[in-house]
């Protein structure tokens, strides 16, 4: 059953914003009257709603079988069921409010007002990296603190930094904690980021107004009554934030874009998705990390600097996310030197930047280095602390013959056709400006390594780099 409506949202991708249509989950609020008193306003989907309003009344208690309905209707139109049962309904009703996400009661529960116009003008933006940060933030203090599932979380930052976390079974109660703690600690949440780990709905959307609150990011969609109220709150409201973007359904003038940077012409940008990870049990480019995988962070990097990103993998299937060209290995499995052939081949532009999945850390900075001594070698190299570094380096399409004289003798390491073409080494002084800790040829290849950069401190200390040998 399709219980969406369709409306136009922008999405956030490589620092661009771009409008689609979206399918937008649908609230549908039904207020039930019981032998003519006013019993309830349920909050669901559209669809069946007499089941709905039976199903609740046989789970409250009021009805055991249906033969104690004497009438049910549902007006569609108006949002009401009234319903006659054999019973009564009891004088007093207790409410209990639950930490449920769907059956939850509210008081008081109104539209949110439209806001001052001057008021919504002054509200800060926010970027969109702030947003990423506030969501990775949640995601590591979740972490943290869990020790089972089945928990939602929501945080509120600032733009700069973390100032509230919260966690409960249900949604709705993440935000009363927060604001109750932000009470406590006097801390004004007028004009502040609110992310959380679940569906935005109008219960959500309507407390966020009342608390001022700027823009809201989730993990997963609104429903389209909570679109409607974050439009007359002013509030922007971000939804499947997943990696590195995410779709923008109102209130755009909320987000501050920065400007594009400018692409690296005539270099394709090239991502070896990796083999069998033998040492680390399982694909290392779908591993997590802040809030996204390796190998999302990664084509985040290598789509801000090239106009072409190609993802050498022979599963394409894996990588379904990843918004570019997937390409396999001509060379069939034959390691490294068979994934930057393959890449060469493919690409369009006459170099080709080559980056594997297992380096999250890459840095833009760096590539952009690398690639200005393009001119100066056929292959341009860096050289670490452990040695060269071939999976993060430049090569040219007239590398191609080399590499096939020696890929057609069976050999795989990378460096053994170097002696037929040009090479330019960059020694570790050319980079030191641009990657001062040492992290971008950090690269990660037992579950070992993986604990240890999870476990670490943003600054602390990572595993050591060793250059990816072949």
């Amino acid at each position: 059953m399709d219980h969406s409506g369709n409306r136009t949202v922008y999405q956030f991708k490589n620092g661009r914003l771009a409008s689609h249509g979206r399918q937008v989950v649908q609230e549908y609020p039904l207020q039930l009257t019981v032998n003519d008193r006013e019993l309830a306003t349920l909050v669901a989907s559209p669809h069946q709603l007499n089941f709905l309003v039976a199903g609740f009344l046989r789970n409250q208690g009021f009805i055991s079988g249906l033969d104690e309905i004497q009438t049910l209707g549902v007006c569609r139109e108006f949002g009401a069921a009234r319903v006659r049962i054999r019973g009564e309904v009891p004088e007093r009703l207790k409410p209990t409010l639950t930490s449920g996400c769907g059956t939850g009661i509210t008081f008081n529960f109104e539209p949110a007002a439209a806001p001052d116009a001057a008021a919504v003008r002054e509200q800060p933006r926010f970027s969109p990296a702030s947003v990423f940060e506030l969501m990775k933030g949640l995601a590591q203090r979740a972490e943290q603190y869990r020790s089972h599932g089945g928990i939602h979380s929501a945080a509120v930052g600032d733009g700069r930094q973390l100032l509230l976390y919260a966690e409960d079974l249900g949604r709705h109660n993440t935000l009363d904690r927060l604001a109750g703690e932000a009470l406590f600690k006097n801390i004004d949440l007028r004009g502040k980021m609110l992310v959380t780990s679940g569906r935005v709905s109008t219960e959500m959307a309507a407390k966020a107004a009342k608390l001022g609150i700027a823009l809201i990011a989730s993990r997963t969609s609104p429903t389209d009554l909570a679109v409607q109220m974050c439009e007359q709150a002013g509030i922007t409201l971000v939804g499947y934030l997943r990696g590195e973007s995410f779709e923008l359904y109102c209130r755009p003038e909320g987000l501050e874009l920065a400007p594009t940077a400018k692409k690296i012409p005539g270099v394709t940008g090239v991502i070896l998705a990796g083999g069998e990870s033998r040492r680390m049990g399982c694909d290392k480019s779908l591993l997590p990390i802040d809030g996204a995988r390796f190998i999302e962070h990664i084509h985040r990097v290598m789509a801000g600097l090239f106009d072409e990103v190609l993802l050498v993998t022979n599963s394409p299937g894996l990588y379904e996310g990843i918004d570019c060209r997937k390409v396999p290995d001509i060379y069939f499995a034959q390691g490294s030197l068979a994934g930057i052939h393959s890449g060469l081949c493919h690409a369009r532009n006459a170099k080709a930047f080559v980056v594997a999945c297992d380096m999250p850390f890459v840095s833009a900075e760096v590539v952009r280095e690398i690639c200005s001594h393009g001119e100066g070698g056929e292959v341009v190299i860096p050289r670490g602390a452990e040695g060269l570094e071939p999976l993060h380096a430049l090569y040219d399409k007239s590398c191609l013959p080399a590499m096939e004289a020696v890929l057609d003798r069976g050999q795989r390491r990378i460096v053994s056709f170097f002696p037929q073409v040009q090479v330019r080494e960059l020694g570790p002084e050319n980079l030191a400006a641009h990657d001062p800790q040492g992290r971008t040829f950090l690269n990660i290849n037992t579950p070992q390594e993986y604990f240890a950069l999870r476990g670490g401190k943003e600054d602390g200390p990572l595993p050591e780099a060793r250059a990816n040998r072949a």
